[in-house]
């Protein structure tokens, strides 16, 4: 089974947050050595043998069927996104399987033409080892310490999160931004594991930062494909802007990040006032 290593450790962390308790099990054995769910309560509630489920956590069987995985996902109580992770480690379902592809690095011009189209909005296309490959004057301009941080390369936001001192100070909520880029980057190498690119992303930013280190041997995995994004801008301060991340059909690995902010609020008049400062710092200088 591909992934072994990986699969053990995540049902691993997975059945020890769960407490008897939480599992409406008896928690007999009042010395427990092991913290949440003994391997042998978990194959009670997914109705297999102990057996069976210890190889299984150690990545020891063949093909596990769905309903197997399904009742495994059940007694951890996984969420829809760990649930998929699970299929997607074990290989068990064809069509949660992906086919490793080179990053794409470059955006369509019709891509382009719609970052540009979107004027009033940052809004940006980033990959899957979350580089910043296009954005729109507005994007760039709310995004201007990671692009300070990359003057001669493309921004990336999870090496400018885990190894750029200023990134706690740009990010309001820096500890919730880099967990929930972590989950993601975890979801990712599931779903992609022979990704070299984001193999090598991971294993940098593991050797590196010390921060990433710890919360990538946390095993969580989440989605976070749309929500609030705070900010600390350098010219306009404080903003705090919705988000939605879009993937492109056409060009796999690519999203499309459209920004946003709540009609009447202090951030959308900040966010006009860096349009504006925008506008001012990148239109050419016609005085002669």
């Amino acid at each position: 089974m591909a992934n072994g290593s990986e699969l053990r450790d995540f049902l691993v962390s997975r059945r020890a947050r769960i407490t008897p308790e939480q599992a409406k099990l008896p928690a007999y054995g009042g010395n427990r050595r092991v913290a949440g769910l003994r391997r042998e309560e978990v194959a009670v509630l997914a109705g297999v043998s102990v057996d069976y489920y210890t190889k299984l956590e150690r990545g020891a069987v063949g093909v596990v069927s769905e309903s197997v995985l399904d009742a495994v996902a059940r007694a951890l109580q996984l969420t829809p996104t760990e649930r998929d992770h699970l299929f997607h480690l074990t290989g068990t379902t064809a069509s949660l399987r992906t086919i490793s592809r080179p990053e794409l690095v470059l955006v369509r011009p019709a891509v382009q033409r719609i970052l540009d189209g979107l004027d009033e909005s940052p809004a940006s296309v980033g990959t899957v080892t979350r580089g910043l490959i296009a954005a729109n004057a507005l994007g760039r301009a709310t995004y201007s310490p990671l692009y300070d941080d990359a003057p001669e390369g493309t921004p990336n936001t999870a090496r400018y999160t885990f190894l750029n001192p200023s990134a706690k100070i740009f990010f309001i909520e820096w500890d919730t931004a880099a967990a929930n880029l972590v989950a993601n980057l975890r979801r990712e190498l599931g779903t992609d594991p022979h990704n070299r690119a984001l193999q090598h992303l991971i294993d940098e930013l593991n050797r590196d930062s010390a921060e990433f280190h710890a919360l990538w041997r946390s095993h969580d995995v989440r989605t976070h494909d749309a929500g609030i994004k705070s900010i600390r801008h350098p010219i306009v301060g404080e903003l705090h802007l919705t988000f939605e991340a879009m993937p492109l059909p056409a060009d796999p690995g690519q999203n499309l990040i459209i920004y946003g902010a709540e009609p009447g609020s202090e951030t959308a008049d900040r966010l006009r006032l860096l349009a504006s400062w925008s506008a001012t710092t990148t239109a050419p200088d016609t005085a002669t």
